[in-house]
Order: C-alpha cells, then structure tokens, then sequence
C-alpha cells in the first residue's frame, strides 16, 4: 500500500465523515509526509548542508525552502506513482506554495477560534483509517514505515487535517441554510427533468477568478483556462493539465470529483453531463467563481431505493453527573429511582418527577427512534430490550439513564430518505460556493509576503 493511495483514502475518510462534497476535499497531500525527504536524507561526513531560505512569510510564521521542496518532493512521486506528466517546474512549485499558505492560514485561523482535538479523537481516527484500508495497527504502522514516514509524523499530519476539516464545517457549514421549500423544489424538478438521478463520475478543472478582480485580470483568467482547453484538446492527460493549470484544492488528485449524484452538480454541469459521453471534456464553463473544465470519467445507474428500517418507541429517565452531583451520587439516585420503579411505581409518572432531561415534560417519552438518533451507549441498551422492559441504570456521556422500550415497528422511511438525500445535494451545491468565497476571504485578512531568495543570499 503506497503512501498515495493512503492519503487519498484518509482524505476520502474525512469527506464521508463531514459530509463536504468531493471538489473541496482537504489538500492532504500539502501537509502529508512533510518531513519525508529530511527523515530519508543520510548526510555523509563531508557532505554540504545547503542553507535553508524564506520563501514566505504568513503573518508571523515562515514557510521556508526546504518545506516547500519537501512537499514538491512528496508530490512529484506522487505524481509519477500516478503516471502522470510532471507540468513544468514553476508553474509546479507556484501551485505548491500558494497551497502551503492556505494550509497555514486554516490553522491559524483554527488556532484563534480554539478549535483543537484530543488524543482519544486522533487514536480513534487513526484506528478508523486503518480500518477503512482492512488493515490491522500493526500492518497499518508497517505500511507507514515502508513509505518512510514516521508515526509521530502522521499524528501530527493527520491532527492538522482534522483541525482543518472542523474549521470548515464550523466557518463554512454555519453560512449554508438548506430550507424546506428548497427540497421540495429541488424533488419536483428531479421528478420532471430529463437529466434522471444516475451517478456520474467527473474530474474537474477550476481556473478561479476573485470578485476585486477588474476586467483585465479576469481576461487574464480567461486566457489561462483557454490554454488549459487548448492542452486538453492537444491530447495532453487531464491530471497533467489539471496539477498545473487548476486552482481545485484537489487539482494534485487529477481534479478527481469521485462519483457523485448528476443532480448535485448543479443545472449548468448537469445539462452538459447528461450529453457527453466518457472520456469527453465540456467547452469552458463560466460561473462566479471562475472558469471551468469537466471530464466525464463514467456513468452509473441510481435507482431510488425502499428503505425500511426498524423504530424504537422509549421513554427515558436521566440523572446529570454535574458540579454538584458527582457519579458516585448520580448513580446512587438513578440506583434508587430504579428500585422505586421496580416497586410499582409509573415509569412515565416517575420520569416527569424526576428526570433531568428535557423529555421529563412529555414523561421522559422520546418518541420513535431510529438507528443513529441517539448515542451508542444508550442505543445497544435499548436495542437489548423487548418491549415493556426496563434497562439497569446506563452511562452515556450525559449521565446515568433509566430506558423502557414501548414499542417497536418497521418503517417505511423512503420519502424521509430522499428528502435527506436532496438537503445533502443542495447543501454541497452550495458549499462549493460559500468555500471559495470563504477562502478568498481569509485570504484577503492575513499579511502574506513573498521573499525573493535571492536577496537572501
């Protein structure tokens, strides 16, 4: 297992688990086995050390030149792993360090809101990488060391991309809204276009324009993405012209979209698709965030499925473990709430007398419940139960719980499903959006100086 096929997959573990669409995949590769060509290098006794230079600065962090040629290193492999043309030096190392940058102003800007994660979180996210590649700890740290890269290493990469991924959903997810009417909109025209609901599998060229952009640069844009056209037309690979032309987080990847519902392309790419067949590109498309190029990869039937899931109808009672009430005395409460119930007591009477939770109004009733609605802990425990029953007192992480089963049912839950299926599209249409506008945005509020290396010598 390679290092790239690694990264590719831990960036694809992160997109599934934030719901963010394929085209503002994290550039994991920017930050990924920085440091690999130092840990790899042997100085012999006699051997010149070059002198490390600026290369930018990023508010008050440098980014130097042997970060920046480490991480032209880790892509060039990459690149070559992938059989892909290598696009000229410059044009390469300009990509590189514009991407750098941006990584670094993401953990600043994560740093001043004190977004941080926990050991606990990165072991379990390791744990799941691993998983996700079937691979055991021990193979998957083997796989690592074959690829020259250190664990403290991929700690630290992987602790980054997290910090990156939650800044991006609490910065961009927080200015998308998805309303009602805009799902019903959106399965009314699904119903009646003739564009249908397969999968398509797309690759992705983004020559961006900015809005303080005058008519000039725009041009200037416009020119760059014609040239992009012209090498695609050529018969230059895509993966080549987009490493150096795309300005796609993902434009190292190929511009690799990855497989995804035509309908959540948006009305102008979807109409484009639906004509093409695989292995032809679109003309240049305009929209307010630059220009682009698709490139139908394949096409895929979706069929919209019958979901039938099993509903649990509980009731609850909940004691808070809190400044005052400690667990011990949690426990001993929910201990003897329990016996009183055992007794004879109501269940529903009890709950309302002396739950914490917000549910002791409607007498701790939660209503049908369907996997995933609450947390594991609480969810296996009423799993084990049949209807009437009672659990023993519960941990979850909001304290000490009491669960009685009332019912259960199988439930059609397809309408519900294709409404979820419809706010997820629409709300990817409209991060890709909202991210670049962030992007710029942030940008444009932190000092970034370029440092000419020869004026450091």
């Amino acid at each position: 297992m390679g290092i790239v096929k690694n990264i590719i997959e831990i960036a694809n573990y992160l997109i599934n688990k934030t719901g963010f669409s394929c085209q503002i995949v994290l550039m994991l590769t920017i930050m990924a086995v920085a440091g690999k060509a130092i840990a790899e290098q042997t100085v012999a006794p006699n051997q010149v050390i070059p002198v490390d230079h600026i290369v930018a600065v990023v508010n008050e962090e440098i980014i130097t030149r042997n970060e920046l040629n480490d991480v032209i290193q880790n892509t060039t492999r990459q690149l070559q792993k992938q059989r892909v043309q290598l696009p000229p030096s410059d044009a390469l190392e300009k990509q590189l360090l514009e991407r750098l940058i941006l990584t670094r102003i993401q953990l600043q800007r994560a740093k001043e809101l004190g977004i941080s994660v926990s050991d606990t979180e990165l072991d379990k996210t390791i744990r799941n990488i691993a998983k996700e590649n079937n691979l055991s700890m021990g193979e998957f740290y083997a796989a690592l060391q074959q690829d020259g890269i250190g664990l403290s290493q991929f700690r630290d990469e992987i602790h980054n991309e997290i910090i990156v991924t939650r800044l991006k959903e609490r910065e961009v997810s927080s200015r998308i809204n998805v309303t009602e009417g805009e799902i019903d909109n959106f399965l009314r025209t699904q119903e009646t276009s003739s564009i249908g609901n397969d999968e398509y599998h797309v690759a992705h060229i983004l020559v961006q324009i900015l809005e303080q952009m005058d008519a000039t640069q725009v041009e200037a844009k416009h020119q760059r993405a014609e040239a992009a056209l012209r090498k695609l037309q050529e018969g230059v690979e895509f993966a080549q012209v987009s490493a150096e032309f795309s300005d796609a987080p993902n434009a190292m990847q190929g511009g690799d979209l990855g497989w995804r519902p035509i309908m959540q392309m948006g009305p102008t790419f979807a109409e484009m698709l639906v004509t093409m067949q695989p292995g032809e590109v679109t003309p240049l498309i305009q929209s307010p965030v630059g220009f682009h190029i698709l490139k139908l990869l394949g096409r895929r039937p979706q069929e919209t499925p019958v979901v039938i899931i099993n509903q649990t109808h509980a009731r609850h009672i909940l004691i808070k473990i809190s400044e005052l009430i400690s667990e011990d005395d949690a426990h001993r409460m929910i201990l003897q709430i329990k016996d009183r119930i055992d007794k004879g007591a109501n269940f529903a009477e009890t709950a309302k007398a002396y739950s914490e939770d917000a549910s002791a109004s409607s007498e701790g009733d939660l209503g049908w419940l369907s996997p995933g609605d609450t947390v594991r802990e609480f969810e296996q425990a009423m799993d084990a139960l049949l209807p009437g029953q009672i659990s023993t007192p519960v941990r979850t992480q909001f304290g000490w719980h009491l669960i009685q089963v009332i019912e259960r049912r199988s439930q059609d839950v397809s309408e519900q499903q294709q409404r979820q299926t419809a706010r997820k599209a629409i709300h990817a249409r409209k991060a890709e959006m909202v991210m670049q506008e962030w992007l710029q945005q942030l940008r444009d509020q932190v000092y970034v100086e370029y440092r000419s290396e020869d004026t450091q010598r």
